[in-house]
């Protein structure tokens, strides 16, 4: 396809009720005016983001997968954020793939954020995701995985054309995340989009939204404020691949490659 149509919503999470932000971004689907290719919800968009996870983790056959596919499956679209997932003893802060036929993949947030203490509670993930969908290579990742761009990198052996973030990205630091998001996307030559909440958690902290959506020059093609907010835009090939090859820059970049951190010495 030479277009991806692509939704976010920037939500305000209920804190630690996963029934109740179910049911609020239900109805905000629902009132999607045109279908969208792709619907990106933010990091823990049933929870809020919390170390909690021994009371509020889902196993992979619980009722946030569920919901996600069946939202996957409704609008035709894959449908991506991140959830709180318990899995063989460890739990994950993990982004789902959910495609409309029922298929899931994920990625489990490799940089977890030492500050809030993430590392104590949940297991870093160990190999990066990038999924081809509708003719579209994109690479998501979670929140603090934005400062790290050796991670994001747009490399050889798993290149992509839209690189996305979902976050809660507090407002105290909003000048760091709209900073990030512009070099991501200059660096990697990519479409970028970056997804937050906005409100404050039950800890009192306030998020600032901010959430982005990017060209391959870092050029703002969305950018909205501090309130609840779902967009929705239509992304072109032609341009990227244009200023790809008109700027080649991808090709002299030092050669590296990311191991699979499980297979690694």
């Amino acid at each position: 396809m030479e277009t991806l149509t692509v939704t976010f919503l920037q939500a305000e999470l209920h804190w630690h009720d996963a029934a109740a932000n179910r049911a609020h971004l239900s109805q905000r689907l629902s009132d999607l005016a045109a279908p969208s290719d792709l619907i990106v919800l933010p990091e823990m968009f049933s929870t809020g983001f919390s170390m909690d996870a021994p009371a509020l983790a889902e196993p992979m056959s619980g009722p946030t997968v569920a919901w996600l596919q069946a939202q996957a499956a409704a609008h035709n679209a894959v449908v991506t954020g991140s959830v709180i997932i318990a899995e063989e003893g460890r739990y994950y802060n993990r982004l789902l793939w959910a495609r409309p036929d029922g298929r899931l993949s994920y990625y489990d947030k490799r940089h977890l954020f030492t500050l809030a203490g993430e590392q104590h509670v949940y297991a870093a993930g160990r190999q990066r995701l990038v999924e081809e969908w509708r003719g579209w290579r994109i690479c998501p990742l979670v929140c603090y995985d934005l400062r790290f761009p050796v991670w994001s990198r747009n490399a050889a052996q798993a290149p992509y054309d839209l690189l996305l973030y979902v976050a809660n990205w507090p407002a105290v630091r909003r000048h760091a995340w709209s900073a990030l998001l512009r070099a991501r996307a200059i660096e990697n030559v990519a479409y970028t989009l970056g997804v937050n909440r906005v409100g404050t958690d039950g800890l009192g902290h306030t998020y600032a939204g901010d959430s982005a959506l990017l060209d391959m020059q870092g050029h703002y093609l969305v950018q909205v404020g501090d309130l609840e907010t779902t967009m929705t835009r239509t992304l072109a090939r032609a341009p990227l691949t244009e200023f790809r090859a008109q700027f080649p820059v991808l090709n002299d970049g030092d050669e590296f490659e990311l191991l699979n951190l499980e297979e690694a010495p």
